[in-house]
């Protein structure tokens, strides 16, 4: 098995974890982050356990064992939750809700972080991010933020790209979105993920987000759902269907249809996750296509999507100033180096997509940062989850036919205002 199949295979667990979470198990009613307590100082001293997923690729492991030959009065323990992003959620609600001490230092998915802040799980560290927010990507920083602080340090990040096919029966590279599906039209189409999940509020929201647009107000406090820019994304997602653009197949599709479809020479535009790169170079197409950031819309910038973990401190640790200082140690550009090169996680550290040993197991590192920097959080809420299902419900009953783009829009805007109110 060659480096860039096996980088392929270990991005795509970590990939396909973050796009499919989410699910209707809330944390229930909060009262809200002004009462959770803040750490401002980190000593490398005493126990830590860091509880975060399966480490598939022993690179969480490497960076828990250099952490430990660094700090010799520290020990961190390294507790692997499973696979799924939602058995992972779910044991850590279980703890945090019984106050746990167990898990000092959390793996929490970028989607989680309000709502474990909400209900006041975390502990506040703004501080602490300031003194180093330089070093960090700028929209990484948004995904750990929530009612002004911060509940948590970005841990690795992703975003999405435009894959397209080059040489023979090829299109060009994409100059819009519009011109991309006229193109599209011309040859075998474009696909996505367009299946009714969480694949799909991403999708719709990178175009929505190239609009210019929102489904949640700034504050988190309402809907945004029923404008005109929410009915034009829709009309011109439904469009690209209508008009043969796209195949009416990929309200089916998840990540992995979509890339067999693309490597199999069925599609000449794709958006897909990174993960998608590495396989398909080693596929029968593998001099036969490239990848893009997300083109303009509308004469708008293209804007993607964020995924990835944050590393936050449950507010029941017992000893927040040594794990602060291991969250310090885990997100230095070292120790990132050995996240994006032993288990293909991109990095929060812009420096770090220019190190030699990432570019070289990497070889998308310059179009991966781009796609991130340009990248945007999904809706920062601790009903998240509820937003999501409202979301891509209603694109996917657009998508089918069943609700014209006007009404997908006033029931989608409906039914988050609906999740907001449960809070």
């Amino acid at each position: 098995m060659n480096v860039l199949r096996l980088a392929a295979i270990l991005i795509a667990v970590a990939l396909l974890a973050v796009a499919g979470c989410g699910d209707d198990d809330d944390g229930g009613g909060g009262g809200g982050s002004s009462d959770s307590q803040a750490v401002t100082e980190s000593r490398a001293q005493g126990d830590v356990t860091w509880c975060i997923g399966k480490d598939t690729t022993g690179a969480f492991t490497t960076v828990v064992d250099n952490f430990n030959k660094a700090n010799p009065d520290a020990n961190v323990e390294l507790l692997e939750l499973p696979e799924s992003a939602d058995d992972q959620r779910r044991l850590q609600i279980q703890r945090l809700r019984a106050e746990s001490a167990q898990c000092d230092v959390l793996g929490v998915d970028v989607i989680w972080t309000a709502e474990y802040a909400a209900q006041n799980w975390l502990l506040d560290v703004s501080e602490a991010i300031e003194r180093q927010a330089d070093a960090f990507i700028p929209s990484t920083l948004e995904t750990a933020k929530y009612e002004d602080k911060y509940w948590a340090f970005p841990f690795n990040t992703n975003a999405g790209f435009i894959y397209w096919r080059t040489g023979q029966d090829g299109g060009p590279e994409p100059e819009s979105w519009e011109q991309m599906y006229q193109q599209a039209g011309d040859a075998d189409g474009f696909i996505y993920q367009g299946a009714r999940y969480e694949g799909l509020t991403v999708n719709f929201l990178e175009l929505l987000y190239s609009a210019g647009a929102t489904v949640v107000s700034e504050d988190g406090s309402e809907a945004t759902a029923d404008s005109d820019e929410v009915r034009n994304v829709l009309t011109f997602m439904r469009n690209g269907i209508d008009d043969g653009d796209v195949p009416k197949a990929v309200t089916t599709y998840m990540e992995e249809e979509s890339r067999r479809s693309f490597e199999a020479n069925r599609a000449t535009y794709m958006r897909n996750w990174p993960y998608a790169y590495a396989l398909a170079k080693d596929s029968q197409i593998a001099d036969s296509f490239d990848v893009t950031t997300f083109p303009p819309y509308e004469g708008n910038p293209g804007a993607g999507v964020l995924g990835g973990y944050n590393l936050a401190i449950s507010a029941f640790s017992e000893n927040p100033e040594g794990s602060l200082a291991f969250i310090e140690f885990a997100v230095e550009p070292g120790q990132q180096e050995i996240q994006a090169t032993e288990a293909s996680l991109p990095a929060v550290v812009s420096e770090v997509y220019d190190m030699p040993s990432v570019q070289k197991a990497l070889p998308f590192a310059t179009d991966l940062r781009d796609a991130v920097e340009q990248a945007q959080p999904r809706p920062v809420s601790p009903v998240y989850p509820q937003i999501s299902e409202a979301i891509y419900t209603n694109v996917y009953a657009a998508l089918q036919g069943d609700k014209s783009p006007d009404q997908a829009a006033q029931d989608m805007n409906a039914d988050i205002q609906d999740a907001l109110e449960t809070f």
